[in-house]
């Protein structure tokens, strides 16, 4: 039967495999995986003796002498290959049958090393996992070789100057998995056996909770009196289990021996990083305090971090490496024995966990050279709470940083096998757990609830613990269902009516209630913006703090973010009448916004080159899009490339064309469409009705404007217009489209990133087809509940499009003529990203605050893994990112402090504006030359900056106030 159900499961895979299909299959794996695990020999199909002269032999049958010793493993199931050829899926991997430079996979970013460490996650918290029952199977794994083949990757691996540059934390990493030295993952081991026994056993789960976020020796004996209580509900398997894990525990404390490290580093002896290793074993190898045996041993594990290029032999790199992960085991046994009993021993114990978290590479040298001037408070006496808000702003940082490299580096895979393998989801929680973060974090939070007490500033979000990690990003009130995301995002539909925590905002966010994410991206993405415009409340938390909400999710609650950051999220039972009063029914057009029309200019239905249009032309031939442009062209000639326009007028005048299957023309239908819902409106039909209505007819609408023929006469003028303004035919050039309509820019609304641009498109055909695609977008779901919810005439919406070439720019991204996070109107904010259109999108990017007074400050850094390219053939590629060097450099923040400040001073003039406000630019980099693509008012919602009802929740702060750094905690 067995041997029938694998017939089946390979017939089926074939015959998948056999019509091209290569994208995953995650019911078929499923299968898989389950029919592994209870096959005895797993995803294994036979053992053989691999001879050194390429024969494979019997297992009998062992390599002859005169050939070589040979190694003995086993070979995969066929369609574990196939699994692997089509999928590039690697399960169950051996090292000993695996080529070096295809286990470190750089063409795909190290992927088939990193399956090989979730899988043996995998097998730590799932018996084996895959390899349930054929762990057993003798002869299929030889520890020896294994161990022997990982000498080897590292012999290889490590000569490389540029991989441990680029990749200096997974190869770290990599090292607490990959056999190489006899050395166990003891932390991991004890987090999974914990993991496992909670799993089955409930009742364990406040002591696992604690194993995993607290851990210290004194655990052991509870985990033997939690044993001892309920031996008697306990199966014998489950006590077996209990035991294994006092004993992971036991070994795991134990102390280690500061002297043996010398013992591993024999081939250190007469280098610089040896002497440092001599005398930091000289004088901790007794008793110290635990406050300077950490601040120690974290120093020099940045000392290793910093010289290890320095030593060119493998071997000693891989016994530096070895010591470094020694290192990090005795700092994460001590930390918590380190209790600092004033602020400045806070502050102290904060700048050395930093320091250990650069050294073991979870921040980037470049990064903590930003911060740790900032982070050194050694000559300080007293300080203000500004100056202490600044330092715990900083520490946060560098905890969301050191976990966002985690993330970084493994999130990808790890969502991979997620679609096939649940519990694989945990991994990246586990290694965060296990890292230095866990304790920085720990220790950031306890400066946060110091801080916050002396400025009587609290979050009150439920009754959840590690407030202080939470922070507002935006102000704003909102009342509904609390809906908690803790997977992937994108699949979920969201409702304008509900507050979504989310572990990273969806690429597309349809109207929401309120927000809070773990990952906010940045502050100047197109969803940030959105918010900040619409006064939607919006908050970062920490990874805990979203697993602790989970058990709220489904509530009605009330959440506010203050002027200030603080955070309110409470059930509605506890709301104040204050409160409910902000949420009376009001009548539907109070406080929308309505699209002027009144200058519009349909007329022109002539093609325009950019270089004619300028700001006047805003709302009348063509959105703010290509009018700002066209003027940025005409006062910045040099960083603004040339383009087309194809004005409002062109749209309406195809719209008048009969619309295939109906009876009218386009716009007709469009417009019968509004008027048929305020029909059904005065009939008090309810508005999800009348939103589904309106739905239903726009994606009717989409579709014909998918097949809408083009004008001779337009397209004719189009290919001459690319000959002579962009130089090429229409077809040889590579160019964007960006939707462009007059319900952008307005007053009080942005309209930020909710209709269509299409990328790097070249083919003419593909052309044609994306300027119809841009003019349906905006009566695509999103964009068109967006404006209906804030507009009064959304039935007014005309679209233009810009054209313009694309620019293969090495980064790219935002800036705003103020400072979001300094409050500062004179400061600048900018967030950059690798490649195109990486921070507008959400991406997590390089965001600095420019100050005014000529310096600038690192708010986070980039920590994308992939990156847009914009090849000459059209689409977008995909490249991958490294962090060992910062996005932007000097030369390209005084470019841009000089450009803004001729932003402020000329734009007004040019275009006779009486704005006053800060502005978006939208701008990007190539061989360091500066490129201009947009620049818009940066909108925000007064409303909400100046609700008297946030003004009531958002504390008064003396941040003069100074404090004794001696001062008890």
């Amino acid at each position: 039967m067995t041997k029938f159900i694998l017939l089946v499961l390979t017939v089926l895979f074939f015959s998948t495999a056999a019509m091209g299909q290569n994208k995953i299959d995650n019911a078929q794996l499923i299968a898989r995986i389950a029919f592994y695990k209870n096959d005895i020999r797993g995803p294994y199909k036979d053992i053989r003796w691999f001879c050194t002269d390429g024969s494979v032999r019997a297992p009998k049958d062992p390599c002859p002498s005169e050939i070589g010793p040979g190694v003995q493993h086993a070979r995969y199931k066929d369609d574990v290959e196939a699994i692997a050829k089509d999928y590039h899926i690697y399960l169950g991997q051996l090292l000993a049958y695996t080529d070096a430079p295809d286990f470190w996979d750089a063409k795909n970013d190290h992927s088939r090393l990193k399956q090989y460490q979730l899988d043996k996650y995998l097998r730590l918290v799932d018996s084996g996992w895959i390899n349930q029952k054929s762990q057993f199977y003798r002869g299929a794994v030889q520890s020896e070789d294994e161990e022997a083949w990982g000498i080897a990757f590292y012999k290889w691996m490590l000569p490389q100057d540029e991989v441990l540059a680029e990749r200096y934390f997974l190869v770290r990493q990599s090292l607490k998995d990959v056999p190489h030295s006899g050395d166990d993952n003891l932390a991991q081991r004890m987090r999974s056996e914990s993991k496992v026994i909670s799993d089955a056993y409930l009742p364990f789960m406040d002591l696992r909770v604690k194993i995993h976020g607290q851990p210290e020796a004194a655990d052991i004996e509870k985990v033997k009196a939690f044993q001892k209580k309920n031996s008697a509900k306990l199966m014998a398997a489950q006590n077996k289990q209990f035991e294994g894990l006092i004993a992971t525990m036991t070994d795991f404390f134990s102390p280690i021996d500061i002297k043996k490290l010398g013992q591993k580093a024999d081939l250190l002896r007469g280098t610089p990083l040896g002497k440092t290793l001599d005398d930091f074993i000289g004088k901790h190898s007794v008793a110290t305090k635990s406050s300077e045996l950490i601040t120690a041993t974290a120093q020099v594990l940045l000392d290793i971090r910093k010289g290890i290029g320095e030593e060119k032999r493998p071997m000693a790199r891989l016994q530096l490496l070895d010591i470094s992960l020694k290192l990090e085991e005795i700092l994460f046994k001590n930390a918590s024995k380190w209790q600092p009993e004033t602020l400045k021993e806070q502050l102290q114990k904060i700048q050395a966990l930093t320091t250990a978290a650069a050294g073991a590479g979870y921040l980037e040298l470049w990064e903590y050279e930003q911060i740790q001037n900032t982070l050194n408070t050694s000559d300080t006496e007293k300080m203000t709470l500004a100056e202490l808000n600044r330092i715990l702003e900083t520490a946060r940082g560098a905890v969301e940083w050191s976990a966002a490299m985690v993330k970084a580096n493994y999130q990808d895979i790890v969502d991979v096998y997620t679609g096939f393998e649940p519990k694989a989801y945990g991994f990246i929680d586990d290694r965060i757990r296990g890292s230095i973060a866990l304790h920085l974090g720990k220790s950031v939070g306890e400066l946060g609830d110091f801080i916050a007490k002396e400025s009587d500033l609290t979050n009150k979000v439920m009754d959840i613990s590690n407030q202080s990690n939470i922070r507002g990003l935006n102000p704003g009130y909102a009342f509904g269902e609390l809906v908690v995301v803790a997977s992937s995002p994108d699949d979920i539909e969201v409702s304008s009516d509900k507050i979504y925590i989310f572990m990273r905002s969806p690429a597309d966010l349809k109207p929401i209630a309120g927000i809070a994410t773990v990952a906010e991206g940045n502050m100047v993405s197109h969803v940030q913006l959105l918010a900040r415009n619409l006064g939607i409340p919006n908050a970062a938390l920490s990874d805990e703090n979203l697993q602790s909400l989970k058990k709220y999710d489904g509530q009605r609650v009330f959440y506010a973010v203050s002027n200030k950051g603080n955070v309110i999220l409470k059930p509605e039972a506890q709301m104040t009448a204050q409160e409910r009063d902000l949420f009376a029914k009001k009548e539907r057009n109070t406080e929308k916004i309505e699209v002027p029309i009144a200058k519009i200019r349909l007329d022109n239905t002539d093609v325009l080159n950019l270089r004619s249009v300028d700001a006047s032309d805003s709302g009348q031939l063509c959105g703010p899009k290509a009018a700002n442009l066209g003027q940025l062209k005409k006062m910045f000639p040099d960083k603004v490339v040339e383009g087309l326009v194809i004005p409002f007028g062109i749209f309406r005048q195809h719209m008048d064309q009969s619309m295939p299957g109906q009876s009218v023309s386009y716009w007709k239908f469009l417009n019968t469409m509004f008027a048929e819902a305020e029909k059904m409106r005065t009939q008090n039909i309810p508005e999800p009705e009348v939103e589904n209505f309106q739905l239903r007819q726009l994606e009717t609408l989409r579709a014909a404007i998918a097949k809408m023929p083009l004008k001779a006469d337009f397209i004719a003028e189009l290919e001459k217009d690319f000959n002579s303004i962009l130089g090429k035919s229409l077809g040889e050039v590579p160019v964007f489209l960006r939707s462009d309509t007059n319900m952008e820019d307005l007053k009080d609304f942005t309209g930020a990133g909710l209709n269509l641009t299409k990328f790097n498109v070249v083919d003419k055909e593909a052309i044609i087809t994306g300027i119809k695609e841009v003019w349906a977008s905006p009566y695509t779901e999103r964009s068109f509940k967006w404006r209906q919810k804030y507009l009064l005439n959304p039935e007014n919406v005309f679209p233009s499009i810009l054209v313009i070439p694309s620019v293969d720019v090495d980064y790219s991204g935002v800036l705003i003529t103020k400072g979001i996070n300094s409050g500062n109107e004179k400061d600048l904010t900018i967030a950059f990203s690798r490649g195109a259109g990486g921070a507008v999108d959400g991406q997590s990017a390089e965001t600095y605050t420019i100050y005014d007074d000529g310096g600038y400050r690192l708010l986070a850094p980039a920590r994308e893994t992939f990156y847009n390219n914009l090849p000459a053939t059209g689409g977008t590629g995909k490249k991958i990112a490294t962090f060992e060097k910062p996005v932007l450099n000097e030369k390209n923040i005084d470019e841009i402090r000089d450009f803004a400040n001729t932003i402020r001073k000329t734009l007004p003039k040019e275009t006779k504006s009486d704005y006053k406000g800060a502005y978006d630019v939208e701008l990007g980099f190539q061989n360091n030359k500066l490129w201009l693509f947009q620049i818009r008012p940066f909108v925000e919602n007064k409303k909400a900056l100046s609700s008297a009802y946030l003004e009531s929740i958002t504390p008064k702060i003396d941040t003069k106030k100074e404090i004794s750094l001696l001062k008890e905690l």
